[in-house]
């Protein structure tokens, strides 16, 4: 079993712009399709609401590790949390790390979140599996919200 999702996109825009849209609380809640309570702050929560149909239900919870302009966004999350039954307060994070760099005339995107081993067995593979489909497309999401 892989530890680590890799996603990278190329988007045709300068890098202060796709800057925005990703570490901008509001604009990231357009293309994620979460409503963020405030804006991200390194050392701070981040809290907010999913607003994808038939997961409505899913509170968004996340640490906010770093916010390094223009170049990396990073939280802490509980991944592939949907069932509002579980209490997943004690089980381990995973880091999401957004990195922008100057590529061919616009910018690349990666998306790495690592941490799936530390996750209880049970929920490992699913997990993994689910938020590679999610973050695969959450990458079009903002590709398509930029252009």
């Amino acid at each position: 079993m892989q530890d680590a999702i890799h996603e990278t996109i190329h988007i045709p825009a300068p890098v202060e712009r796709v800057w925005k849209a990703i570490s901008d609380h509001k604009e990231f809640g357009q293309w994620f399709r979460v409503r963020l309570d405030q804006p991200f702050v390194a050392g701070t929560k981040s809290t907010g609401q999913i607003t994808v149909p038939g997961f409505d239900h899913i509170k968004w919870n996340a640490d906010v590790v770093a916010v390094d302009p223009p170049t990396k966004l990073a939280f802490r999350w509980h991944p592939y949390a949907i069932d509002p039954e579980t209490d997943y307060s004690t089980e381990p994070t995973t880091l999401v790390e957004f990195t922008l760099s100057e590529r061919d005339g616009g910018t690349e995107v990666q998306v790495v979140e690592s941490g799936f081993g530390t996750l209880p067995e049970h929920r490992r593979d699913e997990a993994f599996r689910m938020n590679s489909q999610g973050w695969a497309a959450q990458m079009k999401n903002v590709r398509q919200y930029l252009a």
